[in-house]
């Protein structure tokens, strides 16, 4: 179980400010909110260490991935106003992680996305339409799934939707992320479970269940994505 050992939160008091843009693919036109209904934003910038993640003593890790610092919000969400009309329509305050990422669909096609976690949910959009393409609130969301090698891929297991298996070069501080947040919001000792192994299930849509299998070769890790 990773734990954070120093946070810095920047209050950021008007969304509608200009800094310099990072994401181009979102649509910067979108209607002005009015002053009352501005969201308030958080980011974290953490120091995480080896022994700090949820799921060492287990995993394989890149040199590249110790004593890495964690951004949070890689996108700098308040400076694009379509990421924040969605935010404000939806009512989450808080912004844990922001980036793009590969989703994997049905049909076994890679596609790019934009993936936003919140205090409350997660949230795929559609770069290329600007459209929210799924919110999945926390608290129905089961474990993550994740090999025990060095990869990118990981799966968020949903048990009254369809899962998601995505590809990130941040996986480690998106599942770290969505450990902690699943943690505080929860009533109870409830922990979301991180599970390893190089082969496990997913359901890729309501009717369809794969598998993703991972092997160790000379020179990297080779996947695979089987229908079962």
């Amino acid at each position: 179980m990773e734990r954070v050992r120093t946070q810095k939160r920047v209050q950021i008091e008007d969304p509608d400010s200009d800094p310099p843009p990072r994401y181009d693919d979102v649509s910067a036109a979108a209607a002005d909110e009015p002053e009352e209904a501005k969201v308030r934003f958080k980011s974290s910038n953490s120091n995480v260490s080896d022994d700090q993640e949820p799921f060492m003593g287990f995993k394989v890790r890149r040199k590249a991935s110790f004593h890495r610092d964690y951004q949070g919000d890689y996108l700098d969400v308040p400076s694009h106003p379509f990421l924040m009309k969605i935010l404000h329509k939806q009512g989450d305050r808080q912004v844990l992680f922001a980036d793009r990422v590969l989703k994997f669909t049905c049909s076994g096609k890679m596609k790019r996305c934009v993936l936003l976690i919140t205090d409350f949910a997660i949230y795929i959009v559609d770069p290329e339409v600007d459209a929210l393409k799924r919110r999945i609130a926390l608290a129905a969301v089961e474990r993550v799934c994740l090999s025990e090698l060095s990869d990118n891929f990981f799966a968020v297991i949903i048990p009254t939707e369809y899962d998601l298996l995505m590809a990130s070069t941040r996986k480690s501080e998106i599942v770290t992320m969505l450990v902690e947040a699943t943690k505080s919001k929860s009533a109870s000792d409830f922990e979301l479970d991180v599970a390893f192994s190089n082969r496990f299930e997913y359901n890729a849509a309501s009717d369809v269940v794969k598998e993703i299998q991972f092997e160790e070769v000379e020179g990297g890790v080779k996947t695979r994505i089987l229908r079962k």
